[in-house]
């Protein structure tokens, strides 16, 4: 194989890479197969230009490419073989699709002369994948592998990111080609168009902002997606309005910012987060689903509220509030038009605004840091990751799995500067994300610690990538809450199905002895202060360790409600703000 400006002379595995690395990608994660083995041979003659991580699953190799596309904020590669390798691999698209990842899936296929003749691991993967991809296409000849490969990528990098899917029988990847030069554009930067609203919709919605009285801005993952946390902020400063984030969303404005007031929503959402939202006259919802979880069942903001959504994507622009003023474009071009649109607020308004917000903060953090009664020997999630963050330092990236991680994180994790250091799959929500995806954080953040945040449930679902960890000497330190059940689903079942608890109480697994028989460092820690030597211990070597930690079924730690917001239930005037 030869590739250069002038031309290309290989196999088409040969051009798929090419293409890649012309496209800037060094990376790809995957598992092998018999249709794939033409390129894995061209991997094998390019590793100085790009690097396969070999996971041990398919799913867990695209959560690994999902989470290291959201870290490092670009595109995420995956390969994987035909049959169990894309029916696996759907699995973990799942969280990328619904989450808005961009992660490009190459697979290969049965020889094309064996279609329908009921070939081992024939199936039609176009169909397969359409649930989990936003494009997709099987390329029939290596001559289209340039073309089909640029395609791709401007779906990937345009309108709302999602995986794509690029489908190569194996006789393709055989295929001698001789090409003159690639002049596709392979391009792989994020985002790669901005598109701006209409200005007559940007002049109606800053007239919205400015008349409101109780304004908040909610904002979700799209902010990430676009580079948008400046011009976030600079809007919230300027019109005095608080920003409350989506668990997506977290980390687009600093905690420490004056308007920033927490994350929003029924999954680790502050109370008092929650009440302003349900009281707000205007909301701004800027690259987020908005859905049940986001908005506390749609009361926060209320429908009644006046909403303006802003979405690359017009279907998704406050799809969920009926009358939605929709600001269709790129959440960095729109928020800055906002900004120079909307006045000023008056410095009066904001700083009792800021008052009653701060008032409510400290009168949560308080009740939070009350000690709570524990059984000997279980600890306080909370506890454990303020312990974590303290150890490690406030700006490291931390991956948590659904169940006792997410709201846990969402709550007691604090962004001290703006920026996509908390990774939290809920787009769908799937158990056993947080190992693989760890992986692929650590990679896109080389030579930085990575918190890993699981569970006992999730850990049986993705140990094997343990050996993953200690094959590459990642410096992940997992800290995994053990509750000796499928705690989430068994407090559904406490609260709701009058404690008939049912199919939620597997046997137990010694998970630091698995860790050590996978090659990195185990440790059953049962006092906060034995947390803190591990992971000290870990950071100082720069080396993996997994730590698991008793924690009790459900706490009953219901903060009470603020106040200022009992006038919501009419208890006293409604707040001037």
């Amino acid at each position: 194989m030869t590739g250069s400006d002038t031309g290309f002379t290989g196999r088409g595995a040969d051009l798929v890479v090419e293409c890649l690395v012309r496209a800037g990608i060094d990376r790809l994660f995957g598992v092998p197969g018999d249709t794939g083995v033409v390129l894995y041979d061209a991997l094998y003659h390019r590793t100085d230009d790009i690097t396969h991580v070999l996971a041990r699953d398919e799913r867990h190799a695209a959560a690994m490419a999902d989470g290291y596309a959201r870290v490092r904020g670009s595109v995420g590669v995956v390969e994987v073989s035909s049959g169990g390798g894309t029916t696996y691999v759907v699995g973990g698209l799942g969280e990328a699709y619904a989450s808005g990842v961009p992660v490009l899936l190459i697979t290969s296929d049965i020889h094309r002369a064996s279609r329908g003749t009921g070939a081992l691991t024939e199936i039609d993967q176009e169909a397969l994948f359409s649930a989990v991809t936003k494009w997709r296409a099987t390329v029939e000849d290596a001559v289209d592998i340039p073309a089909a490969m640029a395609r791709a990528f401007t779906e990937l990098t345009t309108g709302r990111p999602a995986p794509v899917a690029l489908i190569f029988p194996e006789d393709v990847l055989d295929q001698r080609v001789s090409l003159g030069a690639i002049t596709s554009r392979l391009d792989a930067r994020l985002p790669r168009v901005r598109p701006e609203a209409e200005p007559a919709d940007l002049d109606r919605a800053a007239r919205l902002l400015g008349q409101a009285t109780a304004p908040v801005i909610l904002a979700g993952s799209g902010v990430h997606l676009s580079g948008a946390t400046d011009n976030l902020r600079g809007l919230a400063e300027a019109a005095g309005i608080p920003v409350a984030t989506t668990i997506h969303g977290k980390g687009v404005i600093a905690d420490d910012s004056p308007w920033s007031i927490g994350v929003a929503g029924n999954n680790g959402g502050r109370d008092y987060v929650n009440a302003y939202l349900a009281d707000a006259d205007v909301a701004l919802l800027v690259g987020t689903r908005a859905n049940a979880t986001d908005t506390n069942s749609y009361t926060g903001p209320a429908r009644s509220a006046t909403v303006i959504g802003i979405d690359i994507e017009r279907a998704r622009a406050g799809r969920n509030y009926p009358g939605a003023l929709a600001l269709v474009g790129d959440a960095d071009r729109v928020l800055g038009a906002l900004a120079s649109r909307v006045p000023r607020a008056p410095e009066e308004r904001s700083a009792r605004l800021r008052a009653r917000l701060d008032s409510a903060r400290a009168e949560w953090e308080a009740h939070h840091a009350e000690p709570v009664r524990l059984a000997e020997r279980q600890l306080l999630p909370a506890e454990v990751i303020r312990l974590a963050q303290a150890t490690m330092g406030e700006s490291t990236v931390v991956v948590a799995d659904p169940g006792t991680p997410t709201p846990n994180v969402a709550a007691f994790w604090r962004v001290p500067e703006a920026g996509r250091r908390v990774i939290v799959p809920r787009g769908h929500g799937p158990m056993g994300y947080a190992i693989p995806a760890a992986i692929g954080a650590a990679f896109a953040r080389p030579g930085e610690p990575i918190l890993a945040l699981t569970a006992d449930g999730s850990f049986n679902m993705a140990c094997g990538e343990l050996e993953t960890v200690s094959r590459f000497n990642l410096p992940i330190v997992f800290i995994q809450f053990t509750n000796h059940s499928m705690g989430w689903i068994k407090m559904l079942q406490h609260l709701y199905a009058e404690r008939r608890y049912f199919g939620v109480d597997p046997g137990t697994v010694d998970a630091a002895k698995v860790a050590q028989a996978s090659g990195i460092r185990g440790v059953r820690a049962r006092e906060l202060a034995e947390v803190k030597a591990a992971i000290a211990e870990a950071v100082r070597a720069m080396a993996p360790v997994y730590i698991d930690v008793e924690v009790p079924h459900m706490i009953d730690h219901t903060p009470p409600v603020p106040a200022w917001t009992k006038a919501l239930a009419g208890d006293t005037e409604r707040p001037v703000y």
